[in-house]
């Protein structure tokens, strides 16, 4: 009863703003499809030499229940009360590799049930099967979102996802390698009371010195089957290369954010 109650006043009584933080619990990956081609995460390990495809944990694995030991708020989490925590944005979360330390990983999510948290996978056939006891249809603080690259992933992952006891579902279209069509999938899945299933939509191109085209007019119809169904949208950036118009775009990596969101698109 006493750490409950510790719990919960240092939940309504903290006095320090909330972040937005990265936690990279364990990091590397396998590709698990052509939108891996280029990963980010093997451009960084190989130019220091570096072997991408395995995975170790990481000094900052338990990083959501570390506690201060000195100070003014000595005994208090690092991380305040409210912080949003991107996680596992090395590596996926569900990869088979990490299966033995998954089990304490939800322990801290749920821990820190005062926090909320964001994991994006590649791999929804093996989320099923590894969510932590007590789940039920979902943790309200946390998303699990999907990331297709073109039609093939997103009619090859969305069903198995949509399916899934999740509270929030996100689809991230991100690199766009392709037109993409949302729609059946916007149509078929939808909550009790008739609102789309998918709460949000990201979409963005692919970075990087050998980046693939990505076509404005393709985010144009996502952002446009989003808009008629009340489904939020983010151009999350340009990528490398975007034809606009029929023009080719080389866009520097310091504006592709910056150009994604002059577009207006976000909803």
């Amino acid at each position: 009863m006493m750490e409950q109650l510790s719990f919960f006043e240092e939940k309504h009584n903290d006095p320090r703003p909330p972040l937005a933080l990265n936690w990279n619990l364990w990091h590397g990956c396998t590709r698990a499809s052509t939108g891996c081609l280029h990963c980010y995460v093997y451009r960084r390990d190989e130019s220091i030499g570096k072997d991408p495809t395995v995975l170790h944990k990481t000094d900052n694995f338990n990083l959501p229940i570390r506690k201060l030991r000195s100070g003014q708020y000595k005994g208090m989490y690092k991380v305040p009360c409210g912080s949003h925590i991107y996680t596992c944005f090395s590596s996926d979360f569900f990869h088979p590799d990490a299966d033995g330390w998954r089990k304490d990983a939800w322990e801290m999510m749920h821990e820190r049930s005062d926090c909320t948290f964001f994991m994006i996978t590649k791999r929804p056939e093996r989320i099923a099967d590894h969510l932590p006891a007590g789940w039920g249809n979902g943790w309200e603080h946390v998303t699990i979102a999907i990331t297709c690259e073109n039609q093939d992933m997103l009619d090859k992952r969305l069903p198995v996802y949509l399916d899934l006891p999740l509270f929030h579902h996100a689809v991230m279209i991100e690199p766009m390698l392709t037109e993409v069509d949302l729609s059946p999938y916007i149509e078929k899945y939808r909550t009790f009371d008739g609102r789309p299933l998918i709460e949000e939509v990201s979409v963005g191109g692919e970075s990087g010195a050998n980046a693939r085209v990505c076509d404005y007019k393709w985010v144009e119809k996502v952002w446009l089957q989003c808009k008629e169904n009340g489904i939020s949208f983010y151009y999350h950036q340009t990528g490398a290369k975007l034809i606009k118009d029929g023009k080719l775009y080389n866009i520097p990596r310091k504006l592709q954010h910056i150009q994604a969101h002059k577009a207006g698109l976000d909803l």
